[in-house]
């Protein structure tokens, strides 16, 4: 996953060059840029009456850049990636590396039945059901007839 950032509509100088006459920040954490971003996933949680649905927006990723794990009652799911790309000519030599990750934890509530998580990921969605116990699962309507 990569990051592309860009000015705010109407700023004339770059970012760098406002931040550094900043004083609230000068010489803090963060006041010089790496060159290496770190993003979170944006995360939808859903809950029905038989499971639960989480849905984590990975653009960029494969399926076997992800790890899902789960101890404890505590999901973990977490993506790494690196990429080295190298280009030589007769007078230099390029070479330009990325890397990308993150890692994101969720406590599974006593309801959820940890032994029948499922995951699959499409088109940038890595979409995760955890269905319910079935003890805890929403039980239909009934009605009960007096006799």
């Amino acid at each position: 996953m990569s990051l592309i950032k860009t000015n705010k509509k109407g700023e004339f100088l770059p970012s760098f060059v406002t931040d550094f006459f900043d004083t609230d920040r000068f010489l803090t954490p963060g006041w010089f840029p790496t060159g290496i971003e770190t993003t979170i996933p944006s995360v939808n949680i859903k809950e029905n009456g038989s499971g639960f649905q989480i849905e984590l927006a990975a653009p960029g990723f494969k399926k076997t850049d992800f790890k899902i794990n789960l101890e404890d009652d505590v999901l973990t799911i977490s993506a790494e990636k690196k990429e080295e790309k190298e280009e030589e000519n007769e007078r230099f030599t390029r070479q330009e590396y990325s890397y990308s990750s993150f890692s994101r934890s969720f406590t599974l509530p006593a309801s959820a039945d940890s032994e029948k998580v499922n995951a699959k990921y499409t088109d940038g969605i890595l979409s995760l059901t955890i269905p319910k116990k079935e003890e805890a699962q929403v039980q239909s309507k009934k009605e009960i007839k007096v006799g």
